[in-house]
C-alpha cells in the first residue's frame, strides 16, 4: 500500500479547473449553488441502490442529495445546483468508487425535454463534443435486440440474453422484466452509445424504470425520464420530477416490499420529504451527472483511479 494519490496532480489539476467551469456555468444561468447534508435519518429505498449506514445510529450517508434539494426547492429556492459527496454500497472497480462526486441540478418550470439542451450545453462547455443525439429505449431495443421493452415477458428477455452468449451470475437475483432489460441494456446496447464524440441522450424508459419521474401524459407505458451516455458510460439521469406526495409514498412502499422479498431490511420513508411533496413542490426537472465520469471523458481516461486522489482502497 502507498500513500501517494492515484490521480496525477496535472490530472487533479484539470479537474479544479473543470470544476470551476461548471460553477460558471451555473453562475452565468443565475442558478443558485447549495449544500445539503451528507448525513440524512433517511435514504432511497429503492432496492438496487445500497445505503451506508452509520455503525450504532439511525442515520445514512446520502446516495444523492435529491431529496433535501426538493425541500429547497418546496421552500421556494428556485433553482438550485450542488456539488456534493454520495455514498453507495457498490464494488469498486474502472467506473465505481464507494465515494464519489455528484453534480445534481434543478430547474422549476422545466421538463425534462428543456433541460435535456441545458445538459448538452454542458456537456459542450465541458468536452468540447459535437451535439447530443437523442434516442427513445424503444428504438434501441428494436435496433439491437428487435424486442419491444414496453411489452415484451421474462421468456422472451431471457431467450434474448442466451442467444447473445450474456453469462448471468446469480440468475435467480434476476425476477422481474426491469432486472432483464437493464442486464441486456448494459452488455448489448450502452457499448454502442455516445461514439464519435458525440454523447447520446436515451429517453422514454418503460414505467416501471420511473423512479422519481413523472409519467407521460400521453403514454402511460413510458416514464419521462433521460439518461445520458459517453463512449458506452453513463454520465448522467434526469426526470421531469414527480411532484405528486401520494403516488411518491406508493412508490416508496413498493421499493421496501421488493426489498423485503429480496431479504434487505426496510428503510423508514423521508417523511420530510413527503411533507414537502405535500406543501407543494413547483413542478420542475432535475439531473444527477458524476463529476468523476465527466472529468474522465474530458480528459480521455477510463478508470475512476485517474481522476480522484484516494479511491477506496487508499482512503
Amino acid at each position: 500500500m502507498t500513500w501517494k494519490p492515484t490521480a496525477s496532480i496535472a490530472h487533479l489539476k484539470m479537474r479544479a479547473e473543470i470544476l470551476a467551469k461548471i460553477r460558471e456555468f451555473f453562475a452565468i444561468r443565475k442558478v443558485m449553488e447549495v449544500e445539503t447534508p451528507s448525513l440524512s435519518h433517511s435514504t432511497i429505498p429503492d432496492p438496487c441502490i445500497l445505503s451506508f449506514q452509520v455503525l450504532n445510529t439511525d442515520l445514512y450517508l446520502q446516495t444523492s442529495p435529491e431529496f433535501a434539494m426538493k425541500r429547497l426547492l418546496a421552500a421556494g429556492s428556485g433553482p438550485i445546483y450542488q456539488i456534493a459527496k454520495a455514498f453507495r454500497v457498490d464494488e469498486s472497480g474502472r467506473l465505481h468508487n464507494p465515494e464519489f462526486t455528484m453534480l445534481e441540478w434543478y430547474r422549476p418550470g422545466f421538463t425534462h425535454r428543456d433541460l435535456i439542451i441545458e445538459v448538452d450545453a454542458l456537456l459542450r462547455r465541458i468536452l468540447n463534443c459535437e451535439v447530443s443525439k437523442c434516442e427513445t429505449y424503444g428504438d434501441l431495443f428494436q435496433q439491437y435486440l428487435q424486442i419491444n421493452p414496453y411489452q415484451t415477458s421474462l421468456e422472451e428477455l431471457k431467450d434474448c440474453a442466451q442467444k447473445n452468449q450474456i453469462e448471468v451470475f446469480d440468475a435467480e437475483k434476476f425476477t422481474t422484466v426491469t432486472d432483464w432489460l437493464q442486464l441486456l441494456m448494459a452488455h448489448i446496447i450502452e457499448p454502442h452509445l455516445g461514439q464519435n464524440h458525440q454523447p447520446t441522450v436515451v429517453t422514454d424508459f418503460p414505467i416501471a424504470q420511473a423512479a422519481l419521474a413523472k409519467a407521460d401524459p400521453y403514454n402511460p407505458l413510458v416514464a419521462e425520464r433521460f439518461e445520458v451516455y459517453w463512449k458506452g458510460m453513463e454520465l448522467a439521469n434526469g426526470f421531469h420530477e414527480l411532484c405528486d406526495a401520494k403516488e411518491q409514498r406508493k412508490r416508496f412502499e413498493a421499493n421496501n416490499a421488493e426489498r423485503c422479498a429480496q431479504g434487505l431490511p426496510e428503510i423508514p420513508l423521508d417523511e420530510n420529504f413527503l411533507a414537502a411533496l405535500e406543501h407543494g413542490m413547483p413542478a420542475c426537472a432535475g439531473v444527477a451527472l458524476g463529476i468523476d465520469r465527466l472529468v474522465m471523458a474530458a480528459l480521455n481516461l477510463d478508470n475512476i483511479a485517474d481522476v480522484i486522489a484516494f479511491p477506496v482502497e487508499r482512503a
